[in-house]
């Protein structure tokens, strides 16, 4: 991702205004036909870092998904398949280490009816993982959102 930001074309200034510019990336396509894609930048971390976005998150707007967000799913879905919830931890510590969600999925089979669809949580988690990686280089990137995570599992 780092090495795709750095060919960008940079900013400009013309007539003393400054111009910033823009850039959108789809990065996942999910089975219903939305996309996920990245927004940047977010002037956060000094032009390196973006935003994930899905296409009608809530079935009408693109949203960009917070961590609160997928809190929020993970509980419901503990709430309604305790049984299956370790399955889902497994899945989303496959993500968390690298793997493909599309592999993950086709390996460790999960269905449940409230939140997101596994699909979803799984794309979206790959990309966050990913963000955090970019916006805590010298820290421990991914890991801090995966200790939050594994707190909802515990």
């Amino acid at each position: 991702m780092v090495n795709k930001f750095l060919s960008e074309k940079s900013g400009y200034w013309k007539d003393n205004l400054k111009h910033v510019t823009r850039y959108k990336y789809m990065v996942e396509k999910l089975q219903d036909g939305r996309k996920i894609f990245l927004i940047r930048p977010t002037f956060l971390n000094k032009g390196i870092d973006f935003q994930v976005w899905v296409e009608k998150l809530d079935g009408v707007k693109d949203k960009k998904p917070s961590h609160k967000d997928i809190f929020n799913d993970l509980k419901l879905k503990n709430e309604e398949k305790k049984e299956e919830i370790s399955k889902l931890h497994a899945a989303i510590t496959k993500v968390w280490n690298c793997e493909e969600p599309d592999d993950v999925i086709k390996e460790i089979k999960l269905n449940f009816e409230k939140g997101y669809s596994t699909e979803l949580l799984l794309k979206i988690l790959k990309w966050l993982f990913i963000e955090q990686d970019i916006t805590y280089w010298n820290y421990d990137g991914r890991g801090m959102l995966k200790m939050a995570i594994d707190k909802h599992f515990q």
